[in-house]
């Protein structure tokens, strides 16, 4: 199919919507990033991209930590409210009723509302424009109990997750593969069912 041709821009989609809590003694702050991800898994960092005039940025700044809270689609009207409305205006967690917890190895607050918090001390803060990245450890991983099985795996599809695309917000959809799933060795059994199935209808 035909496509049409842009100039480079932001447009990778879809991509997380988590709050970021941030906390400098008593000021403390809770944002919406888009710009997150996974950079490496041992030792375990990722990033966030904020922008150099939000009140985040200052916190995380002083503190070199931060938590990624993430939000089940219940909380969508608190992360757009947290996108477009300023810190510096405004204590949202009071606005919103958002009720901070104490993380179990950084100082700034988990949101007790959200079913997983990543908390993360920066390890480096790279200058990229209009947003500076900050590369972060994880630190510590926070997860409702009700999200892990007998086994003691985690069921992250149960958390209600949502994703932010191109000015919208949408709720995960069904399953339609696992990882490996491609190159995952068939059944015998299952193989054996399907011979025989095609010999009956010969």
């Amino acid at each position: 199919m035909a496509k049409t041709n842009w100039k480079g821009g932001a447009l990778l989609s879809p991509v997380p919507a988590v709050l970021v809590t941030s906390a400098d003694g008593e000021k403390r702050n809770v944002c919406t990033v888009a710009w997150t991800g996974i950079l490496n898994t041992n030792p375990a960092k990722l990033y966030i991209s904020v922008r150099p005039s939000r009140y985040t940025h200052e916190l995380i700044s002083k503190t070199g930590e931060f938590c990624i809270n993430l939000p089940s689609s219940n909380l969508v009207r608190i992360v757009d409210f947290c996108g477009v409305k300023s810190g510096r205006e405004v204590d949202k967690f009071a606005v919103l009723d958002i009720n901070p917890e104490k993380a179990s190895v950084i100082s700034c607050p988990v949101i007790a509302e959200c079913p997983v918090a990543i908390e993360c001390k920066v390890v480096e803060v790279i200058q990229l424009g209009s947003h500076d990245m900050f590369i972060a450890d994880i630190v510590a991983v926070d997860v409702e109990e009700h999200l892990i099985d007998e086994n003691g795996r985690l069921r992250l599809e149960k958390a209600g997750l949502f994703a932010y695309s191109h000015g919208s917000y949408y709720i995960l959809g069904k399953k339609i593969g696992s990882f490996g799933f491609s190159v995952k060795k068939k059944n015998k059994h299952a193989n054996t069912t399907r011979k025989q199935n095609r010999s009956e209808a010969d």
